[in-house]
């Protein structure tokens, strides 16, 4: 039978009809798959997946499909957000066999779970073949298999081990200016971001660049990062009638979205677009800000405090079929019904012309000139196009509201959970709301109360007030972080201890001396086919490389040796074996932050966050900020406060200079 009834997971349970026997993900499973001596079918997605949904509509709703599976394979199902232990694994196979990856992942294995066959999506017909021939292959020649499955397990082994030359690159500077020039070269000067499609936003690589410009006085490269968020934000993958980004563009121009929006995409962009503000004040980056935490707040929020995972690519259209991105395209008809009088001006702000033609009449609003040019040409004054443009939108808005809705995925992942809280926490420190960091404490509230245990351990995942899987790396990483952000913006000393805490609960479970890394999965955790360690930055940062940043910020506040050793170390072994810049740009930035041009900052007084809020909403992406309005015993801040004045320390490598009370000479020295 079809076990997956019994599930949480929203992924899972869109499966829970299927004619295929589906089993989830346990020892269960795979202890029958050994009883029985079969293979085993492992597929691999998650709710939002839009060619998930299309294999399964074609095959996995299929009898004919079904009896084949269930008559030769344990099926086991996998959300690979609830699981992204046995994603990894699984992908690095599938990368190793064919070259590429992606999702649905489907994988034949061996019933010890070695694999031995994998793809992607398939037509029924072709999937079909395929798993007869495999059976076929396990009846007659199982001694195949299997020695094809040990070369195949050797490669994935090979390549989760770190390689350490025991190299020490003494000139780090150097290194990351060759990089970076490398990285250079593959620039898309017209619309930003990297020169080739499908475009991800990628913000960690925008973050670091945005940094590397502005340390290094780079106006080239510091004009290219504000072209790339301009253009991501002109709308196509920025929903501008509502907020929020899609997970990538198919095109070059950002313009057509794969339509999904997810949690830790739109976390991690309210951060890079808060920074970047910061720098330039332009006001379209609040915009975006603003917008996007109206939209999370509206459609993710729960009312326990969490975020919700994601909203599916796919909605029901007019005529009530699922369709990608029918809730948010729209055809000239509707537009000259709602705008009226003004479709033409509308026209030329959203391209509704061959720029933003997408197919079948379907158009996905995009702007690709600003709004003050469009003003100029219309002899309008800005601020009269930008009141026209939110009367537009809240027009579309309430017009879009009345359509089906995309599928929402609410389960609250604690890494992406933490991803959208130091969004919060970074758009307090750019624009001053209030009501931000209040959403932000919710969360880390949230957290702490339904997300770690009493026994010290994390957990990954909640639905239905429940808290399942043992949390991953990922999970502490990012809370870690999130708490030394929450520590920053209100000097609550509170954050700084629980980050501690959860950073020596990973140090006893996941790190690996021998390795000098940590592992993806806990000690406590049952064993997959392969050790995992996470290095490689992608649409979000390696768990490994957030670990290093949290364990060098915390040795500078507790004054830990150790964790400033673990820190460099990692730093050490990874930095000789980057070859893609941007495949380990939050590597590069603890580089920077290790480097010469970082500094400490201590505002010790009993103002002390009155005057942090006038730091933090200036670009200092190089301080390390600590402060207290009373004594303090965190090592960092002992001894320093003066009842009565208002003293900074800034310091470097370690070594402060005498105190000062000058504001402003503060600031001229952490510029």
């Amino acid at each position: 039978m079809n076990e997956l009834h019994l599930e949480t997971s929203p992924y899972l349970l869109q499966h829970a009809n299927n004619p295929v026997f589906w089993k989830s993900w346990n020892s269960a499973s795979l202890a029958e798959a050994k009883e029985k001596n079969q293979l085993i079918i492992i597929s691999i997605g998650y709710s939002a997946c839009h060619w998930c949904h299309v294999m399964e509509h074609e095959s996995f709703e299929n009898e004919a499909v079904a009896t084949v599976m269930n008559t030769h394979f344990v099926n086991i199902k996998v959300d690979r957000e609830e699981r992204p232990d046995v994603d990894a694994v699984y992908m690095k196979a599938l990368q190793i066999m064919t070259g590429h990856g992606g999702w649905p992942l489907n994988i034949v294995a061996l019933p010890d779970g070695r694999p031995v066959w994998g793809g992607t999506y398939f037509r029924t017909n072709e999937w079909i073949d395929t798993l007869e021939q495999l059976q076929k292959m396990y009846q007659l020649a199982p001694e195949k298999m299997v020695d094809y499955a040990e070369k195949l397990h050797q490669g994935i082994e090979a390549i989760s081990i770190i390689q350490n030359d025991g190299s020490e690159n003494s000139n780090q500077k150097l290194l990351l200016d060759n990089l970076v020039s490398k990285w250079k070269k593959s620039f898309d000067w017209d619309f930003g971001g990297m020169a080739r499609a499908p475009k991800f936003m990628m913000p960690n690589n925008y973050q670091f660049l945005l940094r590397y410009a502005h340390q290094n006085k780079d106006a080239e490269l510091l004009e290219f990062v504000n072209l790339t968020i301009t253009k991501m934000g002109y709308g196509g993958i920025f929903d501008t009638v509502d907020g929020g980004f899609s997970r990538y563009s198919v095109d070059l121009k950002w313009h057509v979205p794969h339509f999904e929006k997810m949690l830790y995409d739109n976390g991690q962009l309210i951060s890079l677009y808060s920074d970047a503000y910061k720098l330039t004040q332009n006001p379209l980056y609040k915009e975006i800000i603003e917008k996007s935490l109206d939209f999370v707040k509206k459609e993710w929020k729960t009312a326990e405090g969490g975020f919700f995972s994601a909203l599916d690519a796919d909605s029901l259209n007019d005529k009530n079929h699922l369709e990608e991105g029918a809730f948010y395209v729209w055809k000239i008809p509707q537009l000259k019904t709602i705008l009226k009088e003004d479709f033409y001006l509308f026209s030329q702000v959203f391209n509704i012309n061959s720029f933003g033609l997408w197919e079948d009449e379907n158009y996905v609003l995009i702007q690709n000139q600003s709004i003050e040019t469009i003003a100029k040409l219309n002899q309008l004054t800005t601020t009269e196009l930008e009141t026209k443009k939110k009367i537009w939108e809240r027009l579309l808005y309430n017009e879009r509201e009345k359509r089906s809705k995309p599928r929402l995925d609410d389960k609250c992942l604690t890494s992406w959970n933490a991803l959208m809280l130091k969004g919060y926490i970074d758009a307090f420190k750019a624009l001053g709301n209030q009501e931000y960091l209040d959403i932000a404490l919710e969360n880390a509230n949230f957290i702490i109360k339904k997300l770690w245990s009493n026994e010290g351990n994390l957990f990954h995942s909640y639905k239905n007030e429940k808290s399942t899987i043992n949390g991953y790396l990922e999970d502490y990483c990012f809370v870690i972080a999130a708490f030394i952000a929450l520590y920053e913006v209100t000097f609550e000393e509170k954050w700084l201890y629980d980050a501690k805490q959860l950073t020596d609960y990973t140090l006893e479970h996941f790190y690996d001396e021998q390795q000098a890394f940590f592992r993806f999965t806990s000690d406590k955790d049952e064993a997959l086919i392969s050790v995992h360690f996470e290095t490689e930055d992608n649409v979000i940062p390696a768990s490994n490389s957030v670990m290093a940043k949290n364990l060098y910020q915390l040795s500078i506040y507790f004054d830990n040796s150790y964790y400033e050793k673990v820190a460099k170390q990692m730093l050490t072994i990874l930095l000789p074996n980057i070859d893609y810049p941007s495949a380990y740009s939050n590597w590069l930035d603890l580089a920077l932050t290790i480097s010469e041009q970082n500094k400490e900052l201590a505002i010790c007084g009993t103002d002390a966050r009155e005057i942090n809020k006038m730091i933090r909403a200036l670009y200092f992406p190089n301080v390390i900020i600590a402060g207290n309005e009373k004594p303090s015993r965190l090592p960092f801040l002992q001894n320093r406060f003066v009842e009565g004045k208002s003293l900074f320390y800034v310091c470097q490598n370690k070594t402060c200079q005498l105190p000062l009370e000058d504001f402003q000479e503060v600031i001229n020295q952490l510029s």
